[in-house]
């Protein structure tokens, strides 16, 4: 007997819808997992981490010296120079510099200090000299502190001095090493400029530029900054140059 092609369509047709319904929304089932697993979720107040800020870096240390003459404050520059600017935080914190001279001034060169006891003249022991960091890039120029020493280059310990005047020559060049800055003067340089300007000739072991009348730090304190200090090291006495040698030159 014939078949109705109507009827074979009508029994054929349903089953052939409901197979591509059934694909249709496995597709769709697939396209709404899709992104679930290449893209991780994030919290919505949560940004990129590459957006996110730097930490704040920390005040660089400040030290208050305190003198009969008035108060200057030096800003230290660790990060240029660490071993320089960790040598002279040693040396306050034990209060090394208290009760010691101011005891070479120079008009429009530089003031010197921090090694002589003011009562007797006398140096005082220090500790171990250190490595001449004056490759830093750091400058000579007015205002800025630097670490005194001798004719060999690695003989800076405790004395320090600042700059009255820009003083290109105490700079390193090729040929030679210079004098290491460590900080500079960021308040008080008219008490530096004030005592540089001081009367000076030949005072106790002094030939010159020792003040005629002493001019004597006190002491030198260390500001708050949130910067960890050293830790504390008992003097320990060094071969220390002889008082004639006078640096910078």
């Amino acid at each position: 007997m014939p078949t109705d092609p109507r009827a074979r369509q009508g029994g054929l047709e349903p089953v052939r819808l409901h197979r591509r319904l059934l694909l249709l929304a496995a597709g769709l089932g697939a396209l709404l997992l899709l992104p679930l697993s290449l893209e991780p979720v994030r919290a919505a107040d949560t940004p990129p981490e590459s957006a996110m800020p730097p930490p704040p870096s920390a005040a660089p240390p400040r030290v208050r010296v305190t003198t009969n003459m008035g108060e200057f404050v030096i800003e230290l520059m660790p990060e240029r120079v660490p071993m320089t600017a960790a040598n002279f935080l040693r040396y306050v914190k034990e209060g090394y510099y208290s009760g010691t001279l101011i005891h070479r001034v120079i008009a429009n060169f530089v003031i010197q200090g921090g090694g002589h006891e003011a009562a007797d003249y006398k140096l005082k022991p220090t500790h171990e000299p250190i490595f001449n960091e004056s490759g830093s890039g750091l400058q000579n120029k007015r205002g800025m502190v630097g670490l005194a020493r001798g004719e060999p280059p690695h003989s800076g310990n405790a004395q320090f001095y600042i700059n009255l005047v820009d003083n290109p020559d105490l700079d390193p060049l090729p040929t030679r090493w210079g004098y290491a800055v460590f900080g500079k003067i960021v308040e008080g340089m008219d008490v530096v400029d004030r005592i540089g300007v001081t009367p000076t000739g030949a005072m106790g072991p002094f030939k010159s530029d020792a003040p005629l009348k002493p001019v004597i730090i006190e002491k030198a304190a260390l500001l708050d900054s949130g910067v960890p200090t050293p830790p504390s090291i008992a003097p320990r006495p060094v071969n220390t140059p002889p008082p004639t040698i006078l640096s910078p030159k």
